[in-house]
């Protein structure tokens, strides 16, 4: 069965950091672009940064340059971002995504709580 995982989420105070790690099976991992995405109540699904199946390249949106990296290991089949500086705008639940032609896989999603 193909399964996101996500994890690392949690409460962190502002200028804080967080690592989230989205553990992937049951299908080609190391095949597939993997996107983090985040995403606040009430408002729609946003990008926050994108990797190609090899890592070679990375994407991310604007307000994260700098301050967010994403990155994978294809033989953990796992895909992380790693957040430093958070801003208490950076609250929302974080998602795990995988995407190739067709397919298109989603995590569960793992909530960021960043707040004084």
């Amino acid at each position: 069965q193909v399964q996101l995982v996500e994890s690392g989420g949690g409460l962190v105070q502002p200028g804080g950091s967080l690592r989230l790690s989205c553990a992937a099976s049951g299908f080609s991992f190391r095949l597939y672009a993997m996107r983090w995405y985040r995403q606040v109540a009430g408002k729609e699904r946003e990008l926050v940064a994108g990797i190609t199946p090899g890592g070679m390249r990375t994407t991310y949106a604007d307000s994260m340059k700098g301050r967010f990296t994403i990155s994978r290991d294809n033989a953990k089949n796992t895909v992380y971002l790693q957040m430093n500086s958070l801003k208490p705008e950076d609250t929302a639940v974080y998602y795990c995504n995988a995407a190739r032609d067709i397919y298109d896989y989603w995590g569960q999603g793992t909530q960021v709580t960043v707040s004084s």
